[in-house]
């Protein structure tokens, strides 16, 4: 069985819809709210569609996806994001089947939408110069994924914006079987300026910090930065 644990924050218009989404999903028996300490209706509308709400224990969304994963009870885990209204009904299908049928132990979703400009204009750039090898994802910042929960319990939930990013490129050190799939197309807001600069510098501190304790932050890649 899967469990699903939707990380939220002050989500009260949006968290209803997908809470009853994933409870309405083949072979999901559990679906974990962790919120972070909102200040609107999100918990009553949450516990309202069926959910099992906990409290974050630090504000922010990795903090929030790790507590759910130490209380959710299965050895599958999907993820969702709680502002998106227009999850396809099989969502979770798509995320953890190749997982289930044990052809995967990690899935990252993709989706149709306005290309996003952190994944177009730093994310994948940087991916590939400290990164060499490193396997071409269409949406490597992509929030809804699923996978092994022994897995997820051994690798880091960073803070900010970079948890995603974090997850993919842990996932791939430790060997995890990783598959990227299609789910199909996702309307969410477009950030404004002055918090796509905020994701940025989020979003490249990880991918900086997990090259640098892997020994890849040598002098020439750094050359090759520069240049």
């Amino acid at each position: 069985m899967v469990s699903v644990i939707i990380p939220a924050l002050n989500e009260g218009r949006t968290i209803g819809h997908v809470v009853r989404l994933a409870k309405g999903s083949p072979n999901v028996n559990e679906v974990v709210v962790v919120d972070d300490n909102s200040v609107d209706n999100t918990v009553e509308e949450a516990q309202r569609a069926g959910a099992v709400v906990i409290t974050s224990t630090k504000l922010g969304k990795g903090t929030s996806m790790k507590d759910g994963l130490h209380y959710a009870s299965n050895s599958i885990i999907a993820f969702l994001d709680a502002d998106i209204t227009t999850y396809p009904v099989n969502i979770i299908r798509l995320l953890t089947e190749s997982i289930i049928a044990d052809r995967a132990d990690f899935c990252k979703s993709y989706f149709s939408r306005q290309a996003g400009r952190v994944t177009e204009l730093l994310a994948k750039p940087l991916l590939s110069i400290l990164y060499p090898g490193f396997p071409l994802f269409l949406q490597p910042l992509s929030g809804m994924i699923a996978g092994k929960k022994d897995l997820f319990e051994m690798i880091e939930f960073e803070d900010g914006y970079g948890v995603d990013i974090g997850i993919l490129i842990d996932m791939h050190q430790i060997g995890a079987r990783i598959n990227e799939v299609y789910i199909g197309h996702i309307e969410n807001s477009m950030h404004p300026l002055e918090e796509l600069g905020k994701m940025s510098k989020e979003v490249a501190s990880v991918i900086l910090k997990k090259a640098w304790e892997r020994g890849r932050n040598n002098f020439e890649t750094l050359e090759y930065i520069t240049n």
